[in-house]
């Protein structure tokens, strides 16, 4: 019978394709669906029961990073400032009134007060000069007050309370240094005295003294001349052509030499010498002397 036959010759092809897949189960390889229709995928296969075989824990995630704090903003505080350190000043130095170089009746004053105290050796003369500076430093030293040698206000202070105010004959002597005993040729007639020992001239009128006055000479390269001399000329406002200097109220006595004033003797005092004139530091004594000397009038010189 045909259907019969059919059968017996499909039995041993569905049992070949039951042997491939039995091979292919035997390989360990997998039929996938598109292998064929009616086929169904094989199995894994068994995996041993040991411990590498068990499957690998999973991995364990990585910690989450902790949050980095946000700090907190501060407002910088700056370092207090100190406060400034005070200042710290002595007190104010006093006030000079009076210094070297200066002429004023002033220091006439104060020159008369220093030599009361005999501090000051000469007669006042107004102007500050290095003899009048030391002793002001001599009373500083002694009142144990700051030595300048300047007179300030209070150096002037302490000296007008421990001395009495001067007379005008104190602060107007006619003379630095005491009168020299007049050579005995200016005892008769009108005279100009001078004396070189007592650097004084004394205007003497038969004996008698008119009028006194200090005066300097010449350095010992210039000196002024000895001896006795008449006045031939006189000139108020005299210049002199040799030196290119002034000489008022000049009274020429022998060649070139001269009784006149000196306003270098005025400031430097003895400090200085003339080219051999005798020089006079008082301007008024020697322009009321030159109106009363005449010329021929004599001059002696000692």
């Amino acid at each position: 019978m045909p259907t019969g036959h059919a059968g017996r010759r499909g039995r041993p092809a569905a049992a070949a394709a039951v042997a491939a897949l039995a091979l292919l189960g035997a390989a360990g390889c997998r039929v996938d669906a598109a292998a064929g229709p009616g086929l169904s995928p094989a199995p894994p296969p068994p995996v041993p029961a040991t411990e590498d075989a068990r499957p690998p824990a999973p991995a364990p995630s990585p910690p989450a990073p902790k949050p980095t704090p946000t700090p907190t903003p501060t407002t910088a505080t700056p370092d207090p400032v100190p406060p400034p350190a005070p200042t710290v000043t002595g007190p104010a130095a006093p006030a000079v009134l009076m210094r070297p170089g200066q002429t004023s009746e002033q220091v006439r004053e104060l020159q008369a007060r220093l030599a009361s105290l005999g501090l000051f050796g000469r007669s006042p003369t107004g102007f500050y000069g290095d003899v009048t500076s030391g002793a002001v430093s001599a009373f500083q030293r002694r009142g144990a007050l700051p030595v300048t040698g300047t007179t300030d206000a209070v150096t002037w202070d302490r000296l007008r309370a421990g001395t009495s105010r001067p007379t005008q004959d104190e602060l107007h002597p006619p003379t630095t240094l005491p009168l020299a005993k007049p050579d005995k040729r200016c005892l008769t007639g009108r005279v100009l005295c001078i004396s070189k020992q007592s650097r004084s001239l004394a205007w003497m009128v038969d004996g008698e003294v008119r009028s006194a006055m200090d005066v300097r000479f010449g350095s010992q390269y210039t000196p002024t001349r000895d001896g006795a001399f008449k006045v031939y000329w006189k000139s108020r406002d005299h210049h002199s052509t040799l030196y290119d200097s002034p000489m008022p109220y000049a009274l020429f006595f022998s060649g070139g030499q001269a009784v006149h004033y000196s306003k270098d003797f005025a400031t430097q005092g003895y400090a200085g010498a003339s080219h051999g004139c005798v020089n006079v530091r008082d301007k008024k004594k020697v322009a009321a002397l030159f109106d009363q000397v005449r010329e021929g009038d004599r001059v002696i010189v000692y």
